[in-house]
């Protein structure tokens, strides 16, 4: 990594693809050092089943991404119970929004609005861009998913007030993010190694975590960390937030 911090941002860009596109073939499975990150999360959905939300708290949680909405029309059926139950705790939250390149940003905006509050959440909204179904083989170009992006982004960040966090993978953010949406919180899904070649605010570092607290089919939950000390954190995310 200490070559990439002394080449150029446009050189890093091209390191960065090359790296991302041959990661699994060369690296192992990525660990988040405690004591340099040591303000530990979960982002969970309806995979995770019924969760005890006081029991992930009692094993270090701190905050959690709950899944809400998908597209324009698709609520997860356990946002609800997620929301309601995890308020008995301390555990800041936030809820994300799968994005979908085939509906109007508009509409995806209103469909998230319409099944998370904003006294509900502690963090800022999020929202999950990534390649699915033939997306990864047929891209959609920069300019339609800034086109679908653009409105979904602003009108979130208008109705909770607050900059939304943009979750990706590392080829969705070199085609679509790192050019026309930098400036929001990044939220990283890197498995395979630690993305310090980035400016990021959260990092999925597995999705093969294991904890107790939960009873659905995905017997795994995904481990993020924050950029920061726990100092920061709070700071960031006071307790007087929507969640308590």
């Amino acid at each position: 990594m200490s070559i990439i911090r002394r080449v150029t941002a446009a050189a890093a860009g091209a390191i960065l693809a090359v790296v991302t596109a041959g990661s699994t073939l060369v690296l192992g499975s990525a660990v988040a050092d405690p004591s340099k990150y040591p303000v530990f999360g979960v982002d969970v959905s309806h995979y995770q089943g019924d969760i005890d939300w006081s029991a992930l708290e009692s094993q270090g949680v701190k905050f959690a991404f709950i899944k809400a909405t998908e597209g324009s029309g698709h609520v997860d059926e356990s946002v609800r119970d997620n929301l309601t139950n995890s308020a008995d705790t301390d555990i800041r939250i936030s809820c994300y929004h799968f994005f979908s390149f085939d509906s109007a940003g508009e509409t995806q905006a209103a469909n998230y609005i319409s099944a998370v509050g904003r006294d509900e959440i502690d963090m800022p909204p999020v929202v999950d861009i990534e390649y699915y179904a033939d997306k990864r083989m047929n891209k959609p170009t920069a300019a339609e998913t800034e086109a679908i992006l653009t409105p979904l982004l602003e009108r979130l960040e208008e109705y909770y007030g607050t900059r939304p966090i943009i979750y990706t993978t590392f080829p969705v953010y070199c085609r679509y993010i790192r050019e026309n949406f930098s400036d929001y919180p990044l939220w990283i899904r890197s498995v395979r190694f630690e993305p310090d070649m980035m400016d990021w605010k959260f990092w999925q570092y597995s999705d093969s975590g294991m904890l107790s607290g939960y009873n659905g089919d995905e017997p795994c939950i995904d481990f993020n960390v924050y950029n920061g000390t726990y100092a920061e954190f709070e700071a960031e995310f006071p307790s007087d937030g929507g969640n308590e």
